[in-house]
């Protein structure tokens, strides 16, 4: 939506019905027990791993949802928002950030089928580890079958939800 439009729109923002999820999957992403318990690299690389593999949770469930499946573009463009504005407070200038959002999406992309096949496969505990152990930073003595059990837990945190209760983000943690 160009700048001028959304300064003088009348029309709520989209993303506003989104965003107390999108809020919910960042504080899950926060979580010091991944850095602490599961020894992720609590850099901004391991951050960024760990706010891709919840939210590519947050939306295999989200896109499991006929009535959701819509919200998935809004809460994907909220990542987007909010990794533009990471990039820009570390210091990286205009120039550079369209690109660097380019590869951010690319890996976000990436991550999100591998971590969709896992939660669907036959062993998703199993698949969910290896799939963190090739997609987050780990400190020296990671443990990716944490992040797989913490992840799994989450997945079927979600999955018990209903859908009102997903965009509200209620007992989402």
């Amino acid at each position: 939506m160009p700048l001028f439009s959304r300064l003088f729109s009348t029309k709520p923002d989209p993303r506003e019905l989104v965003r107390p999820l999108w809020h919910q999957v960042i504080s899950v992403a926060r979580d010091p027990q991944w850095y602490a318990t599961c020894k992720v690299a609590d850099t901004v690389d391991g951050r960024f791993d760990m706010i891709t593999a919840v939210l590519s949770v947050a939306l295999v469930r989200v896109e499991a949802s006929n009535e959701l499946r819509p919200y998935s573009a809004l809460i994907t463009e909220l990542f987007v928002e909010d990794m533009d504005g990471q990039l820009r407070e570390l210091g990286t200038n205009d120039v550079v950030v369209g690109k660097r959002m380019g590869k951010l999406m690319a890996a976000m992309g990436g991550r999100l089928g591998a971590y969709r096949a896992a939660i669907d496969s036959d062993d998703p505990a199993g698949e969910l580890a290896q799939t963190a152990q090739r997609n987050i930073s780990f400190a020296d003595d990671g443990q990716p079958d944490c992040v797989a059990q913490r992840l799994l837990a989450f997945s079927q945190r979600l999955t018990e939800l209903d859908d009102d209760a997903i965009l509200a983000a209620e007992n989402v943690q």
